[in-house]
């Protein structure tokens, strides 16, 4: 669970933001810049990030305040797992990100993988759709769902690229250090579990 002053922040930036989408009235606005002014001091107090940061972040959401969509396939071929090695951290994840407005989930999927893992996937079914807050650390200063999508590999070779700097296949006994933001070691069995079944539910928050 995350702290309660990360709540608060956000659900201050969120008023902050849908009131700044929607009002006209110029002293209203005012009041919106000013809260959202104090989820930027709460994120400051307890986080150490300089606020101008914290501001860019938030500035940069426009429209009502909704969650982010993180997607990530499970790509499972002979018992192993594909782990793409994140170059922003060092630690391995499942191959995907932010998705992108223009595509559907089976296209960011397959465009992650190909791009971080040089895979050519098919997505199958849905695994889990995760609220990020009850199941990774650490906080983030948004909401976010991470959808996780099991996916049959088809063909493919790792190639250089500016996200990643390798990608390999695991079996659960031999994983590597993850990225936990990314994905957790029970995120990662989950899909392995799944793997094994004829049929299963999507699990959801």
């Amino acid at each position: 669970m995350e702290p309660k002053w990360l709540t608060y922040a956000k659900k201050l930036q969120a008023i902050a933001q849908a009131g700044l989408t929607y009002s006209k009235d110029p002293y209203d606005i005012e009041r919106f810049e000013e809260i959202r002014n104090m989820s930027v001091e709460i994120m400051n107090d307890y986080t150490g990030i300089e606020s101008e940061k914290i501001k860019d972040w938030f500035t940069n959401e426009t429209g009502y305040p909704t969650p982010k969509i993180d997607v990530r396939g499970a790509v499972i071929k002979e018992g192993k797992i594909l782990l793409v090695k994140e170059k922003a951290d060092g630690k391995w994840a499942l191959p995907g990100g932010w998705a992108d407005m223009d595509c559907s989930l089976n296209e960011n999927l397959i465009k992650e993988a190909m791009e971080e893992a040089g895979a050519q996937i098919k997505p199958k079914r849905i695994i889990s759709v995760w609220d990020r807050r009850n199941h990774n650390e650490p906080p983030m200063p948004y909401g976010c769902y991470k959808i996780f999508v099991e996916c049959e590999f088809i063909a493919g070779e790792f190639e250089r690229n500016t996200e990643t700097s390798d990608a390999r296949f695991f079996s659960m006994e031999e994983l590597p250090p993850l990225s936990e933001g990314r994905n957790t070691k029970e995120q990662i069995k989950l899909c392995f579990d799944v793997s094994e079944k004829e049929t299963h539910e999507a699990l959801f928050d």
